[in-house]
């Protein structure tokens, strides 16, 4: 299905799966040798591993959000994403940025005006998912939409992205456990990216799939539900509120997170993204006002029907 924006969605069935992970750190340190101990140890959020029940389809986009349907969105709402509203901008790639002066130790700047969803500091265009948008403004181009086309659209559930993001399998990635894997099937970080970053070569995959930034939307293989870019190309926002401890009482049947927090989480991982954090698995947040160069959207609109 396509909605008026150029949007195209996949309905995804109702059911149910095991969330998270519990792959000890001994175990995952067998995959992922160029990482510190500690790194694992820090996944703690992902586990227990537990049974979850979707009881309604719904529909997903295929792909992430690109640029092309943001700004028709903005052309035909007259909505002015928080970047430029609240005139502080948002993060950009800059390969003249001294990275002793940043605690992240990387090459991206912000905030700065100059940087918004219209530049994130590398070329892009209509057909690459938008970025340096904020969970607010993922949240209004949704209410938006509602209006316009007289049906429920929304950010998905952190179960929901899961769910759509595993499409059966309980492996870390899509096409298996293997770090290898993600070259057919995301865009994350590799030798391609990695030649902006030679510091950071041991975390690259041992390939090049010829997208040192972000790749236009559907260019990689598609998982069992034949939804694109689950996994890297960009950061994507969900519904819930970050808890680190949620798994341990969440409901079995559609959990919507936390009823409260300081943080919504995001999914999936970028272009920039190390193999271990672009698992299926992986949880990350960020505030609502966040806005940066590796962080995107994908959203849900209802289905009317459940499944026969």
């Amino acid at each position: 299905m396509e909605n008026s924006l150029g949007m195209a969605f996949v309905r995804i069935p109702s059911g149910e799966f095991l969330m998270g992970s519990d792959e000890t750190p001994e175990q995952l340190a067998r995959d992922y040798p160029a990482y510190a101990k500690e790194r694992f140890a820090a996944l703690f959020d992902e586990a227990p591993v537990h049974r979850v029940r979707i009881t309604r389809p719904f529909w997903l986009g295929r792909h992430e959000v690109t640029v092309g349907q943001f700004r028709r969105f903005l052309a035909a709402s007259g909505y002015r994403p928080e970047s430029e509203a609240d005139g502080t901008g948002g993060y950009g790639y800059n390969p003249a940025y001294d990275p002793r002066s940043s605690a992240r130790g990387d090459a991206f700047e912000g905030r700065d005006p100059k940087y918004s969803w219209r530049n994130p500091g590398f070329p892009q265009d209509d057909t690459h998912p938008v970025l340096n948008v904020t969970w607010n403004d993922a949240v209004a181009m949704a209410a938006w939409l509602s209006r316009h086309e007289g049906r429920r659209y929304r950010l998905p559930t952190e179960a929901e992205w899961e769910y759509a993001c595993r499409a059966g399998a309980r492996t870390r990635y899509p096409g298996g456990d293997a770090p290898p894997s993600l070259l057919r099937t995301a865009n994350t970080f590799d030798r391609s990216s990695a030649r902006d970053w030679p510091a950071w070569q041991a975390f690259a995959l041992e390939g090049d799939d010829g997208h040192a930034f972000t790749a236009p939307v559907g260019r990689f293989t598609p998982n069992a539900f034949g939804l694109h870019d689950m996994l890297g190309n960009a950061w994507e926002w969900v519904g819930d509120w970050h808890d680190e401890r949620f798994y341990a009482h969440s409901p079995t049947d559609d959990p919507q997170g936390p009823p409260d927090g300081a943080v919504r989480v995001r999914r999936g991982g970028s272009w920039h993204t190390w193999s271990l954090y672009a698992r299926c698995s992986y949880r990350n947040w960020n505030s609502a006002q966040t806005r940066y160069t590796l962080l995107g959207m994908r959203l849900l609109f209802e289905a009317e029907e459940p499944d026969r």
